[in-house]
């Protein structure tokens, strides 16, 4: 019994996923629940275990193939038969290649005539004419290089049942005087086709992560009208409350404060008093979200994910601060599930702990906007007190944010970022309690 193994669903908004390594190759023998491959998908990797034990018989895709959720990539014998490796190889090259002849000749020998170019080459004779039968890429290669069929009878094949291989072909080419044809075209055809960058240290294939990512930033600016607003924040409050706080709160918790908590507690609250940033326009129509659940982008080795922290309407700061230590942890380990990946509604990307004043990040689809969150740093400020101005020296973040101008206005977008900063300069610390 021979049973189909088919691309998994990974999740309900998951269509498709890429194979990125098999760990069994054809003729392997597999026991259930062991592990078959590994794929991607624009979420998550995962490893794939096997439905059934046996034999793989069958290996219908390769690495970096993108395949449609329930199309069969494999097929593994269960019927307890012991297989041999080399037989199941010969057996799979040998109907590749009887296929090959098969469409072959349906094609051109039932109409009595061959290609042009094999005829250009002298090689016209039917089936009638020959004793044995070549697949097209024998023949393609024989009216290349000039050889007539009465050459290609000489040659002695390695093939099933003395069948002439493309190597034995070649070997015969190899062994004439002279020049070798084929390689000498092969390489012209490369060097003209192939584009060769000026001094290049090194050539490597892009990361199946940035490919996503590359995909992912190309469709969203593709989608929305992006727009963006800036503003600074004074941050003077939050940063002495953490200064004073941050010590008790390490050993309480287990882990650091930092400033990213009050930055998503006063989006939240932004969010509750503007719905219409949480929302998704998918063609014409608005979806409005109930819940609000804050993206956070996490950067990792070659690229970044985004893992969403949901129901965030119903958290408390200490919520927050925990729920965003969790994420950021397992996104680094690679450990989070898809459910995890995602649902968000809106995003916030802090590149100032790059040091970054400020940046015009890319919207993720399907939210409506993104917030950018520069460094904190020191600057002097203007400071009026009692209609007096004096210059002090205050803590300045840079907010920016991007929306998707489709739906929001420059007014919608100005209103709901100067509610972000309103709430974080208001900051009183008698909400938040001490640790």
């Amino acid at each position: 019994m021979t049973t189909d193994i088919v691309m998994p669903k990974m999740g309900e908004s998951i269509t498709e996923g890429t194979i990125l390594e098999w760990r069994k190759e054809v003729g392997d023998s597999i026991e259930l629940d062991e592990i078959l491959l590994e794929i991607g998908t624009d979420k998550v990797d995962s490893e794939i275990p096997s439905a059934v034990s046996g034999t793989i018989v069958e290996i219908l895709a390769e690495p970096n193939d993108v395949i449609e959720v329930g199309k069969v990539i494999a097929r593994i014998d269960s019927s307890g038969k012991v297989l041999k490796k080399e037989e199941i190889l010969n057996e799979k090259e040998d109907l590749k290649e009887k296929q090959q002849v098969q469409n072959f000749h349906a094609e051109y020998i039932e109409n009595k005539t061959l290609p042009k170019s094999i005829e250009v080459a002298g090689i016209k004779k039917n089936k009638e004419d020959h004793k044995r039968f070549y697949t097209p890429v024998v023949l393609k290669v024989a009216s290349q290089n000039n050889i007539t069929f009465s050459d290609l009878e000489k040659i002695d094949g390695t093939g099933n049942n003395g069948r002439v291989t493309k190597k034995d072909i070649l070997i015969y080419l190899n062994s004439l005087s002279g020049l070798n044809k084929l390689a000498i075209e092969t390489k012209k055809s490369i060097e003209s086709s192939e584009f060769r960058p000026i001094n290049s240290s090194r050539v490597e294939e892009m990361p199946k992560m940035r490919k996503l990512i590359s995909s992912h930033m190309k469709e969203s600016l593709d989608t929305a009208a992006h727009v963006y607003l800036m503003t600074e924040v004074d941050m003077t409050k939050i940063v002495s409350f953490v200064s004073s706080n941050e010590e008790n709160f390490a050993l309480k918790e287990g882990f650091k404060l930092t400033y990213t908590p009050f930055i998503v507690d006063a989006v939240v609250k932004a969010l509750i008093d503007h719905p219409e940033m949480n929302a998704s326009l998918i063609d014409t129509k608005i979806h409005y979200h109930k819940n609000i659940n804050i993206g956070l982008a996490v950067a990792i080795e070659n690229g970044l994910m985004v893992p969403s922290i949901s129901g965030c309407e119903e958290k408390n700061f200490l919520g927050f601060c925990r729920s965003i230590n969790q994420m950021a942890s397992k996104a680094r380990e690679n450990k989070l599930s898809i459910d995890e990946i995602e649902g968000s509604t809106f995003s916030i990307t802090n590149f100032g702990v790059f040091g970054i004043s400020f940046g015009t990040p890319i919207i993720n689809q399907p939210n409506t906007g993104i917030l950018g969150v520069g460094a904190i740093k020191k600057q002097p400020v203007v400071i009026e007190s009692d209609g007096v101005d004096a210059i002090g020296i205050r803590n300045i973040m840079m907010l920016s944010l991007g929306f998707d101008h489709r739906l929001i206005d420059g007014a919608g977008g100005s209103k709901f970022l100067n509610s972000i900063q309103l709430y974080l300069e208001d900051f009183n610390k008698e909400l938040f309690g001490t640790f």
